[in-house]
């Protein structure tokens, strides 16, 4: 499969859950906040301790409050990586990074994809990575077993009767009551907006006057709610592969849902056009109609796995590897690959495709981040309170989305059982106050559709859009010379973008 790993390295590199999404707006706080919170003073002036962690990373560990309400109750580790800036004499300072997720290490993306980043960037910044609180290394939430999460994932997420609906609503439960045992006292605490008073704390401790950031798909919120918090402390923001802030959940999820069937359309189009296209080389409307039935085939009798690990390969689970494979056109290829064996009733493929979404090894071990998602979702804004109007948005969903509805919104419905409940409502950020903040947006992004990105860049005071004419999950990383150039210029220069600005 190492074959398969370096065709969608950059979905990785540009992760996304299958359930990405924003929290909502808060109260501004100032930074530092001493003077109001001298419990404060000691995370704010701590000094970092640097040690070397292999192939010229440096690693350290940041001391932030548990609870930001009360900061001698108790404290978390964020596990940091830099990168050093190649080019002392020209160093600028420090460029903050987040994978997005929420649940993506910043750390294993830095370590992973660092060199990724364009040279100007790498010559004068110190790439920083971190694990926002709950996920990685940073004191992580843990919630179910490998065993437990393999069923979770292979459980039927477009119930046709009410039995499979049960089987949804046990594993859901399982998962809720699994992290309040096994995190309970932590997961009031995960949230963005903690995340991002993290953050602050962190631009302090690297001895940045102002923060410079470099976000991917929900951490352009992460990024969008420190600039609300702290407008004054922003240099340079990219937020690229935008989530918008002022959406409900249910609205995120059939947003997301509707991407990932543009996505598939795009993908449908292109391959009919393509020697040996597993879906034919009739209409795209007829290429949709075979995934359709793929799909159905799978639901009534699960696809062989060959992998040897005893999975059998669920409407779901090939429903998760077809997603996986739109984050990226470059995953295009082995998409249509996939396709094909699994016509031929062998889902091992689509199998592996989704475990590197969800970050499964080979030998049947997860990293947190499908845990740490959830928790951080959960408590970022209010999901469904009951099954009944779970219900009724996944009904909805089938209408707009038919191959993806069902299988993004009933992802969510842990949320509905979640025992760290949320008031906070989502509302647009404005960040008044702040440095010009550049807002990427892909035309057809299948996880943070376009119009978010237009969205959030409109909302925020200094917001800029920067637009890529194309296809895939994020922009910069997708090595378009136009956005390189654009995003890299900004982050160095502090001259954003023209409004408007289109690559194609």
């Amino acid at each position: 499969m190492k074959s398969l790993r370096r065709m969608v390295v950059a979905v990785i590199a540009a992760m996304t859950a299958s359930a990405c999404t924003a929290t909502g707006g808060a109260t501004p706080v100032a930074s530092p906040p001493l003077e109001s919170s001298p419990g404060l003073r000691q995370f704010y002036e701590q000094k970092l301790s640097w040690s070397d962690c292999k192939d010229g990373f440096q690693c350290a560990t940041l001391k932030v409050p548990k609870d930001y309400g009360n900061a001698g109750d108790g404290q978390l580790g964020i596990s940091i990586i830099r990168m050093p800036a190649h080019d002392k004499r020209q160093r600028i300072g420090s460029l903050v990074t987040n994978p997005g997720g929420p649940g993506g290490s910043g750390v294993k993306f830095v370590r992973e994809s660092g060199q990724a980043f364009g040279k100007a960037l790498r010559d004068r910044f110190d790439i920083i990575g971190f694990d926002p609180r709950g996920v990685g290394e940073s004191d992580p939430v843990r919630c179910l077993d490998p065993k437990e999460l393999d069923r979770y994932f292979a459980t039927d997420s477009s119930p046709d009767n009410s039995e499979e609906e049960a089987a949804l609503v046990t594993v859901g439960k399982r998962f809720a009551q699994g992290c309040e045992t096994k995190a309970g006292s932590t997961l009031p605490h995960v949230g963005t907006v903690d995340a991002a008073r993290d953050m602050d704390v962190l631009r302090a401790a690297l001895g940045d006057e102002r923060l410079s950031f470099l976000g991917f798909s929900y951490g352009t919120y992460l990024g969008a709610f420190y600039a609300d918090q702290f407008p004054k402390n922003v240099r340079a923001l990219v937020l690229d592969g935008a989530v918008d802030p002022k959406l409900s959940s249910d609205d995120i999820n059939l947003e997301q849902a509707k991407g990932f069937e543009t996505a598939l359309r795009a993908f449908a189009a292109d391959c009919v056009k393509t020697p040996n296209c597993p879906l034919g080389t009739g209409s795209t409307d007829e290429a949709l109609r075979k995934v359709t039935a793929l799909q159905q085939q799978a639901d009534r009798k699960p696809l062989k796995n060959t992998t040897g690990d005893g999975r059998q390969v669920t409407e779901a689970l090939a429903t998760l590897g077809i997603a996986t494979a739109l984050y990226n056109k470059q995953s295009w290829p082995a998409l249509r690959v996939a396709l094909k064996q699994a016509m031929n009733g062998d889902g091992s493929m689509l199998l592996r495709l989704g475990d590197l979404l969800v970050e499964r090894s080979e030998d049947g071990r997860y990293t947190n981040q499908t845990e740490s998602n959830m928790a951080i979702n959960c408590v970022d804004k209010p999901y469904p309170a009951n099954l009944k109007a779970a219900q009724k948005v996944a009904e909805e969903s089938k209408k707009i989305a038919p191959r993806f509805g069902p299988f993004v919104v009933w992802g969510s419905l842990p949320c509905t059982y979640w025992p760290a409940k949320t008031t906070q409502e989502p509302k647009a950020l404005a960040a008044k106050g702040a440095a010009p903040i550049v807002v990427v947006g892909t035309t057809r992004d299948p996880a943070t559709p376009y119009k978010w990105a237009e969205n959030l860049a409109s909302e925020l005071s200094s917001g800029r859009l920067l637009t890529l004419d194309g296809d895939g999950h994020t922009a910069y990383l997708q090595g378009n010379d136009c956005i390189s150039r654009a995003v890299e210029n900004y982050l160095i220069k502090e001259q954003a973008p023209r409004e408007g600005a289109v690559c194609r």
